[in-house]
């Protein structure tokens, strides 16, 4: 078992719950410069292919996303790790929880916009193997900043062992 394994063995992920909301809130204060409100959350939750998750680490909400599942892929919404809890593991265990959800045949890709400052984001993804497929003007009603458009897609290729998955762009 590697360190990162190790790591993430300590994440548990889950469905968020309504009494996860305080912890979601802080997170996303202290991870945007232009956070969601308790409203928008809800009413995105709401939706009925709107998916919300939360991970924990030592019975404490370390990270959530956001998502919405369409018929070919799953869209990223919101995606945050506290601050305490960045390079632990704890993103990449999300992601590789969504990736899990994906097959050839039906959701084949995962979708999320990065704005263009958030170089962080934008590494952290690519080392999980998204690529930038696209540049979306003025994308922000907050801002007149771009977006990329990020996407991962699900391979499936025949190994000695047997079919695995791999990250591919």
């Amino acid at each position: 078992m590697t360190s990162i394994e190790s790591d993430q063995s300590c994440v548990h992920i889950r469905w968020m719950i309504r009494r996860d909301m305080a912890s979601v809130l802080a997170i996303e204060g202290q991870s945007f410069e232009f956070p969601w409100t308790e409203d928008e959350f809800i009413r995105c939750l709401r939706q009925r292919d709107c998916i919300g998750m939360v991970a924990e680490r030592n019975e404490e909400v370390a990270g959530f996303m956001i998502y919405e599942l369409h018929k070919t892929r799953i869209h990223i919404l919101s995606f945050a790790i506290h601050p305490e809890f960045r390079r632990q593991s704890v993103g990449t265990a999300m992601v590789e929880k969504l990736v899990s959800k994906l097959a050839y045949q039906r959701r084949n890709r995962i979708v999320l916009e990065v704005r263009e400052t958030n170089l962080p984001a934008q590494l952290f993804f690519r080392q999980l193997g998204f690529r930038a497929t696209g540049v979306l003007k003025s994308f922000y009603e907050d801002t007149p900043e771009d977006a990329f458009l990020m996407q991962f897609r699900y391979e499936e290729e025949s190994v000695q062992e047997g079919n695995a998955k791999r990250f591919a762009s």
